[in-house]
């Protein structure tokens, strides 16, 4: 069924090839889109460290939180009250 389908849309997309003009050749734009994808990436990998600059600080009670961690997550007292 998706064969038959990807077959109509092909049919239907050489007839109307005319109707959408492209702005640039197909790789100018392939190119354009690589280029943006990759400055984005290293924007993204230039910020990486950010996490690092920092120790860890431990999180503080928080009363207006709406689930908090009352389950004593890495106390010893949780064993002793089973």
């Amino acid at each position: 069924m998706l064969t038959q389908l990807a077959g109509v849309v092909l049919a239907a997309a050489e007839e109307h090839e005319e109707l959408a003009p492209l702005i640039a050749p197909p790789l100018v734009i392939g190119g354009v889109m690589l280029a943006a994808l990759l400055l984005l990436m290293l924007v993204t990998v230039s910020f990486m460290n950010l996490g690092n600059r920092h120790e860890a600080v431990e999180e503080s009670e928080d009363p207006h939180r709406q689930h908090t961690n009352k389950h004593m997550h890495g106390n010893d007292s949780a064993s002793s009250h089973h």
